[in-house]
Formats: structure tokens, C-alpha cells, sequence
């Protein structure tokens, strides 16, 4: 946006919050030294770029094995550049007391399930969220998620952790915390930045 990437945005906030302790930016290796100075720029020292994967999971893992002996792990997309400080600490603090948590917006929109192009189901939004990023993890627990099953892929990390039957605690999400996604999603996001 205006000659930044939207990760510089995601850094700024990253930066605010006090409890992290290091960063890993999981990126193109060509990409590295520009994130390494963007962030340097930013006055982040030590951050540390390594190759992603095929797949979000193969990523996230990539990002994992970098983080070394860190207690809690948090995982954040650059498509979401405005998230708050204050939702990454608090998603950290549920992390902390639960194991896993992440940022969620309750269901708004009236869900179906749909099959073949026909509703085959009304599901109550009233026990429904959209889930964000960032979703925080002890490490271990992310560690133990991310070693089942490692042919399957999975939309989030919190679906892995389900798969272990371990519980993920819900952090109530901000409006603000939006998915860059399609060209709408631009606009709005020029619209917040003025």
C-alpha cells in the first residue's frame, strides 16, 4: 500500500506488543534481505526469514522449527496488516492459560451448507465464528499438532491442535482485523489508512 508491502503494517503492530520476544517471517528466500531491512527500518532487530512450503501447514512448520525454545508460538498472516496490538496480547494471554487460542468474529450472515448447489442445511450462526489470525499456541502443543498427520493439510493451525482432541480457547476477534483478499478488500483497506 502507497510502496510498502502490507507486511511493514503487520511489523509496525508486531512491534507494540511487549511480550514478544523474537519474530520469523516466513517468506521467498529472494525475499529475505528486503524483510530483513523493512524490519530493521522498523526497529525490529533479529528478525529471522526462512523459507516457506507448498502448503500453509509446510510453512508454518518451517516457522516453527525456527522459533527455538520459545514457551508460546503465535501465528500471524501479512493479509491481515491492521490487526491490534492489543488482539495479538490478548490471543497470547488465552494461549498462555489454554494451551491454544485464537482471534474469532461471531457468524453474523445466516450459514448453509450447501452440496451439489442446493441447500442441504441451516447451521446455527448463534454457535459459529469466522476465525482470524493471530492464533497463539504453546509450543510444544504446536509441535506435537504439526507431527500428526502430515500428509493432510489443514486451513489453520487450530485445526490441527482439533485433531489432537486438544481444546482451543476463542479470543474475540476486531472488525478491523480484515482478510486482504480481493479487490475490494484493497479499497477498504486504503480507506482505513487515510
Amino acid at each position: 500500500m502507497a510502496g510498502r508491502p502490507l507486511l511493514a503494517l503487520v511489523l509496525e503492530r508486531i512491534r507494540a506488543v511487549s511480550s514478544v520476544e523474537r519474530v520469523v517471517v516466513v517468506c521467498p528466500e529472494a525475499r529475505h534481505e528486503a524483510v530483513c531491512r523493512l524490519a530493521s527500518e522498523l526497529g525490529l532487530g533479529g528478525v529471522r526469514c526462512v523459507p516457506g512450503g507448498p502448503r500453509r501447514r509446510d510453512s508454518v512448520a518451517a516457522g516453527l522449527e525456527a522459533v527455538g525454545g520459545a514457551e508460546i508460538v503465535a501465528v500471524h498472516d501479512a493479509a491481515r496488516p491492521l490487526v491490534s496490538p492489543r488482539l495479538i496480547e490478548a490471543v497470547i494471554a488465552a494461549a498462555r492459560r489454554h494451551g491454544a487460542a485464537t482471534a474469532a468474529m461471531p457468524c453474523v450472515d445466516t450459514i448453509k451448507r450447501v452440496d451439489g448447489g442446493m441447500v442441504v442445511e441451516t447451521l446455527p450462526r448463534e454457535a459459529l465464528v469466522a476465525v482470524q489470525t493471530p492464533q497463539a499456541f504453546s509450543t510444544a502443543l504446536l509441535r506435537r499438532a504439526h507431527a500428526l498427520r502430515p500428509a493432510e493439510d489443514a486451513s489453520d493451525d487450530c485445526l490441527l491442535v482439533e485433531w489432537l482432541g486438544e481444546p482451543v480457547a476463542v479470543v474475540p476477534g476486531e472488525v478491523g482485523n480484515r482478510k486482504i483478499t480481493h479487490p475490494e478488500d484493497i479499497r477498504w483497506l486504503v480507506d482505513q489508512l487515510r
